[in-house]
């Protein structure tokens, strides 16, 4: 698992800042499936910069990846019990389904790999 856990933050942060920039310029739902909005995005951006530039360091991208397990997790629970992400912003099911194998796949690799 230990293999993984740099290219896992790596990808993670490619498909995070991909998908913020294309919220701003795509409507929503993001390719007809996944519901955005601006706060939505910028959550996007910001979390995507982060994963790359924690992405070269192997404990860093560690800890990331415990971080964003839980946090995703926690996002995919309140999107499935709410119906949005804690009065934030609005998700529909298929943001949940994809936030909750973030999650699963962050803590999985995350808690997998070596200390």
């Amino acid at each position: 698992m230990g293999s993984l856990v740099s290219p896992l933050t790596r990808l993670l942060g490619v498909v995070l800042v991909a998908a913020g920039l294309l919220g701003f310029f795509m409507a929503s739902p993001l390719f007809g499936i996944f519901e955005v909005d601006t706060l939505h995005n910028i959550v996007h951006l910001a979390s995507g910069a982060v994963a790359l530039v924690l992405g070269g360091n192997q404990a860093m991208s560690r800890m990331l990846l415990v971080v964003f397990g839980v946090g995703y997790a926690a996002i995919a629970i309140a999107g499935y019990m709410q119906g949005g992400v804690f009065g934030l912003f609005a998700v529909n099911a298929a943001d949940n389904v994809l936030h909750a194998a973030i999650g699963a796949a962050c803590l999985v690799v995350g808690f997998g790999s070596k200390s």
